[in-house]
């Protein structure tokens, strides 16, 4: 037998090439968010269900959630208004729109935190994209929102809000969608880092609580001045808390209000690091999210 015939086979150049797994590149992570709105049947009866869920065999059904909001708006504007000496007239609309956006933000947050760990059983067992869960609670977050919008368009009769409308009030409308498309991200990143590390939920519903006293949801920075004698330096503080500009472009427009170009641009900024962070986020950890929950 010659030499030739007995030397081993040499492995191939394609053979020696080591294979890499695609499951952490952006690519992925863009199919998920794809392949993820594309199942919009899912996360959209998903949605409704939760809502269907929580006020089953009740009378007035999903009602309850702006009759909820209606009374405790109702109650801190007429005692703030009282306690701060404030024409209600203008300060219970300020306080119940106020009201109605920081509940979208404070969901983002906690709900956002939970997003995964709640949808444990269904990660495992339902072969669909992560982000289907993301979509969910934030389709969920808008049909409480549009609920809570009926108490809005009963101010507006009510209190003659809309004869302060104008034009620029429609400014309203790209201000909601930055709102949820930041509950997105925000759902997106503090959800993958709270199923990994189980101390960041309690963390931040500490926080949330932290920043609904900072941010001028019940009190307003007009208020602030007159009582600390005008000194708009130190009651310009509150433009360090990204919450108050996301309360601004909604609440200003919908009031009537002038608006304050700042504001829409401070809220960009954070979307577009907000996003960035997402992605990085789902690259990374969006394939060990199931192992995680």
């Amino acid at each position: 037998m010659s030499a030739e015939s007995t030397a081993p086979e040499q492995p191939s150049a394609e053979a020696m090439t080591p294979l890499v797994s695609d499951s952490q590149t952006f690519g992925r992570a863009a199919k998920d968010m794809r392949d993820g709105f594309g199942q919009r049947e899912l996360w959209l009866s998903l949605g409704w269900q939760d809502i269907k869920q929580r006020y089953r065999r009740s009378v007035l059904g999903p009602f309850w959630i702006t009759i909820a909001t209606g009374v405790q708006a109702a109650a801190m504007g007429i005692l703030y208004a009282t306690l701060l000496d404030q024409p209600l007239r203008e300060y219970l609309p300020y306080v119940t729109v106020g009201l109605i956006v920081w509940n979208v933000i404070q969901a983002s947050i906690l709900e956002g935190s939970e997003v995964f760990i709640a949808n444990e059983g269904l990660i495992k067992q339902l072969p669909s994209a992560l982000s289907v869960h993301v979509y969910r609670l934030v389709w969920r977050q808008l049909l409480f929102f549009a609920h809570n919008m009926v108490i809005y368009l009963v101010l507006l009769a009510a209190f003659g809000i809309w004869e302060n409308l104008r034009w620029s009030s429609l400014l309203a409308i790209p201000a909601i969608g930055l709102i949820f498309l930041n509950s997105m991200w925000v759902s997106i990143v503090f959800g993958i880092f709270s199923t990994r590390y189980r101390d960041i939920a309690p963390i931040l519903s500490s926080t949330t609580l932290m920043l609904f006293v900072l941010t001028p949801v019940m009190w307003t920075t007009k208020t602030l001045e007159s009582q600390i004698g005008g000194a708009s330096e130190r009651a310009r503080l509150v433009e360090i808390i990204p919450t108050f500009h996301y309360l601004e472009i909604v609440r200003a427009p919908l009031l009537g209000e002038p608006q304050e170009p700042r504001h829409w641009v401070i809220v960009g900024a954070i979307t577009v690091v907000g996003w960035i962070i997402a992605a990085l986020a789902m690259k990374q950890y969006r394939s060990r999210v199931p192992y995680w929950v």
